[in-house]
């Protein structure tokens, strides 16, 4: 075990082993007879129990024992004497398996059905558990059978609380006293317990407790879970909030019916082009929830009724909870201005996936101009084939005016009934934590700590200084990943990822910062301002995409040039149309998954990954194959001009691509893009018009 080389097995061991097996293999026959005859005689019951002293987990046998038991107290002579006889017995047979193995799951499975049975004494079961515990004080099968016991025995979580400060007195690496302990103190908090009616007493308390562990050893993990649990309690809000929208809160959205030119003077940055008459609006939260409806978000304009607006979820896997919520707001064919005010939360119904009501009514409004635009027909054309050279961009030039609509949950118009000291302490807490990082890690070259640090650091930021949009510690959390990544290698993926993230909030932390990483396309067809504005995050060592709520407005996006695994979270940014991904490590078509949801999505650059390279990714099932008759095999195969075989060695691509309506798509470069495959993405994607920079027929 553990890269331990095995020794070979001495003779009188084998021989041990081959009569013990001998053994069970007749009492194992014995016992199939007698439970496939039903049959629950005192010597048939006696055989399952010599079974599972040798063997705790067959689970046949524990099974067996409850149709016993089940049989017996049936039975019309049974009294209540006789009742808790029985169960004794089986109490017995526990124990003597549990001696054997005490980390059996049916063991202890089975003796909590045996109590629940309500006929049995109780006060035992502490005794018995201290045995255990003594034995093992980590064994997480104990702690869960003692929270059992303790609600049956109405304990109060208080005395539960003490146990685990005992217990962790006596071995600061308990990880699963820590864990209980996390239990207790949430469901204490959320009651409103007497010395727990807020965490602005509470966590700092615990904050002094785990310092005691982590400082004794520092490279033990247990102490380290729980005060990320605390760092997380500290950090985060129970209830749900509304962090960012689109169109954001006082802006003016200019609606076109196509490509603007002639020197119009509409910004780029607020100027949707529709061909289906409707346009978004997003609202997303800090958390994933469920019940936004008509009816518990309003929505008041001069050209849509409230009540014929769906709001859908925005969830890679289509569940009915989501971080992002959209509904389509159809607009006039004429010139037309309106405002638009949206108000959530006002009637109650939104709820976190945690269980908690959004309690803080927040309100945005913004302005709409419709304004229909004729492109000229003999240039419609020339503009079709995005090219994403270097060449093809130009640095933005109205930096100083221009306004991206960057909003944050402090900018929405909101009736916050939060404590007035609410943000108070918790900042204090947080700087308590990394002054107190700060000491350690000067004692003594720590990775857990770095880690640690470089969470409170953020943490900080995004606490203390929201109204500032601006991340003060940033550069000095990026170098903490940049150590851990080379302190730590085997963890490197992670401390990558992290890095990837912190990277994108510093980028988008203020319109100054994110204005150096937009560039206006240069179109041959127009020389207005109303080119479309790309985002370019390429060539920025991006391992994974995070900072979706600042990015909610942006129609054209190069992400090439990076070493993306990943783009989830993608799916909230609703307006894009423009996409680059050339140059990345995706390993497979699931990985596109969140572009399902890009209805707008017209330009598609995937060239140069990795896809077809590895074996298809099981690490994520999308659907079932198209061999399997069950639910995800959604297409409709007479719709399609797809042979079956095509569809079962494609089913992955046919599946992402099948809803989109790309007009340019360029794939070369991955191993699957051969003649074969771009002759099914033709038939796939019928509004394809140039394929690897080649137009199509």
């Amino acid at each position: 075990m553990h890269g331990r080389p095995r020794k070979a097995p001495k003779p009188e061991d084998e021989a041990a082993s081959a009569a013990k097996a001998a053994k069970l293999r007749s009492l194992q026959s014995q016992f199939f007879s007698f439970h496939h005859s039903k049959i629950y005689t005192k010597e048939a019951v006696e055989l399952s129990a010599k079974l599972l002293e040798i063997n705790p987990e067959s689970y046949t046998a524990w099974n067996y024992r409850k149709l016993a038991v089940e049989h017996h107290l049936s039975q019309p002579e049974s009294n209540p004497d006789s009742v808790k006889s029985i169960l004794d017995d089986e109490l017995r047979v526990v124990e003597s398996a549990l001696r054997q193995n005490f980390k059996s799951y049916g063991a202890w499975h089975h003796r909590k059905w045996i109590l629940s049975k309500g006929h049995s004494s109780i006060d035992h079961e502490l005794r018995l558990l201290d045995k255990f515990q003594k034995a093992d004080s980590r064994n997480f099968h104990a702690w869960n059978y003692r929270r059992f016991v303790a609600e049956l025995m109405n304990r109060s979580e208080q005395d539960e609380l003490k146990y685990t400060e005992d217990m962790i007195y006596r071995n600061f690496s308990n990880y699963s006293a820590w864990h209980n302990r996390s239990v207790l103190l949430s469901n204490l908090l959320e009651k409103n317990a007497e010395g727990f009616l807020s965490k602005e007493k509470v966590l700092p308390e615990e904050y002094e407790f785990i310092h005691q562990a982590i400082f004794t050893d520092p490279d033990d993990q247990s102490g380290w879970f729980y005060h990320l649990w605390l760092l997380d309690q500290t950090v985060k809000d129970d209830s749900p909030l509304l962090v960012s929208s689109w169109p954001a809160h006082g802006s003016d959205l200019f609606l076109l019916g196509d490509r603007c030119h002639n020197g119009s003077a509409f910004s780029p940055f607020t100027t949707l082009h529709s061909d289906s008459g409707s346009f978004p609006v997003l609202l997303y939260f800090n958390q994933s929830v469920e019940g936004v409806s008509s009816s518990t978000v309003t929505v008041e304009s001069g050209f849509n009724k409230n009540e014929d607006l769906v709001w859908k979820p925005l969830s890679a896997s289509n569940s009915q909870t989501a971080q992002v919520w959209v509904a389509h707001l159809k607009f006039p064919t004429s010139e037309f201005h309106s405002s638009v005010e949206v108000s959530v939360g006002h009637s109650k119904g939104i709820i976190s996936s945690k269980g908690f009501q959004y309690s803080y009514p927040s309100t945005f409004s913004f302005k709409v101009c419709v304004q229909p635009v004729n492109r000229d027909s003999s240039q419609a054309s020339a503009a079709e084939n995005i090219s994403w050279r270097e060449e093809d961009f130009k640095v933005h030039g109205r930096q100083s005016q221009e306004s991206i609509p960057i909003v944050s949950f402090d900018q929405l118009s909101i009736r916050n009934d939060h404590e007035p000291t609410a943000s108070s302490w918790r900042a204090e807490a947080i700087a308590k934590e990394i002054e107190c990082f700060r000491e350690l890690l000067s004692l003594m070259d720590c990775k857990i700590g770095k880690l640690t640090l470089a969470r409170l650091l953020m943490a900080y930021d995004v606490m203390a200084l929201p109204c500032a949009n601006k991340l003060v510690h940033s550069e000095e959390v990026l170098e903490l990943y940049n150590d851990l990544m080379k302190l730590d290698p085997s963890h490197y993926q992670y401390y990558k990822d992290e890095h990837s993230l912190v990277l994108l909030q510093q980028v988008t932390s203020s319109r100054e910062s994110l204005l150096k990483h937009c560039f206006q396309y240069k179109d041959s067809v127009s020389s207005s301002i109303c080119n479309p504005i790309c985002l370019r995050l390429n060539n920025l060592s991006l391992s994974q995409m995070g900072a979706f709520e600042k990015l909610l407005w942006v129609q054209m996006l190069d992400l090439s040039q990076n070493e993306l695994q990943s783009i989830e979270g993608l799916e909230a940014m609703q307006l894009l149309s423009c996409l680059s991904l050339r140059n990345n490590k995706l390993r497979s078509f699931t990985a596109l998954e969140p572009l399902r949801k890009l209805k707008s999505l017209r330009v598609l650059d995937i060239s140069y990954n990795e896809i077809g390279d590895h074996s298809i990714d099981t690490t994520r099932y999308l659907c079932s194959s198209p061999l399997s008759h069950s639910v995800g095999s959604e297409w409709n195969k007479d719709e399609t001009v797809i042979s079956d075989v095509a569809l079962i060695n494609y089913w992955e691509a046919f599946f992402i691509f099948k809803e989109l309506s790309l007009k340019q798509l360029d794939i070369v470069g991955n191993a699957i893009a051969d003649e074969k495959f771009k002759s099914i993405l033709v038939k796939v994607l019928p509004t394809l018009k140039w394929l690897d920079g080649e137009l199509l027929d």
